[in-house]
């Protein structure tokens, strides 16, 4: 048996529950920017081009002291953006496969946009590693509160990549707030929800007795998803056009985008028992 679509097909059909690791790759058929290197993140931030801010330094705790409203208009922009786009059709067929398995679907992901509760898998069952910026926390930190971000409405000049108004504040102590997202050179994050989220990963896991690991778009610059995915002792369907490599046995490389190898395996899946 050659073909690794239907090797992987065999694998889903065998196992009853599927780990579905993501990084920045699953959204970018959804049209979402990656950040890949300076490069990318300037192509989608010229102003933060032209200002010679690269994405660790924007992406950072520090970056809220140095520029208030810089910082509030680079996730401000993201904020809408993630609210704006819709999942594509990669994300549905997960799901279908999830809702075929004795115990379903857990996804631990490094993105922080809200795509997979957005498609409609259960909240409970998703692990977001570096946070979400739908949820919001004080800058300080003066407390362990997060809360959601669905009453702010980003007012940005986008060109300049600055907030216009006044920046969201801390409801407890009146200071600035901050999207709930783990930043390089993160000492302030608050993590509970994703204390949380752990908690809920680890009662899965223990019921689960097959798993196949569904990996799409993790890079190898923070190879966090990787790795989580090739420790867990279970087949690896790794998703990735540019670095689909896996170790020797570990499972299945589909060097192709995430929505068009899921539709192979959908359609290979009709055709396996």
């Amino acid at each position: 048996m050659s073909d690794p679509i239907e090797q992987a097909a065999r694998m889903i059909r065998s196992a009853d529950a599927l780990l579905i690791t993501a990084g920045a790759g699953m959204g970018v058929d959804s049209g979402l920017p990656d950040f890949r290197g300076n490069e990318g993140f300037w192509k989608a931030y010229p102003a933060l081009s032209k200002a010679g801010i690269q994405f660790t330094s924007i992406a950072n705790p520090d970056a809220f002291r140095r520029n208030l409203k810089q910082a509030w208009g680079f996730y401000g922009h993201r904020l809408t953006l993630y609210r704006q786009t819709e999942p594509h059709a990669g994300f549905a067929m997960l799901k279908d496969l999830a809702d075929q398995m004795p115990q379903g679907a857990f996804v631990v992901t490094s993105n922080v946009d809200g795509q997979f509760q957005k498609a409609g898998f259960d909240a409970n069952r998703i692990l977001e590693v570096h946070g979400s910026i739908h949820h919001v926390q004080c800058c300080k930190p003066c407390c362990e509160r997060v809360w959601p971000a669905n009453d702010i409405v980003p007012h940005t000049d986008d060109a300049d990549c600055v907030w216009l108004g006044k920046v969201p504040g801390c409801p407890n102590c009146k200071n600035m707030a901050r999207p709930n997202i783990l930043m390089f050179n993160d000492d302030r994050w608050v993590p509970v929800r994703q204390s949380v989220q752990r908690v809920n990963w680890e009662v899965w896991l223990d019921r689960v007795q097959r798993m196949v690991v569904i990996e799409c778009g993790a890079g190898v610059d923070i190879p966090s998803i990787r790795r989580l995915s090739e420790r867990q002792g279970s087949p690896v369907i790794r998703i990735n056009p540019r670095h689909p490599q896996l170790p020797d046995g570990g499972g299945i490389s589909l060097p192709m985008g995430a929505r068009k190898a899921l539709l192979l395996i959908q359609e290979a899946m009709a055709k396996v028992y």
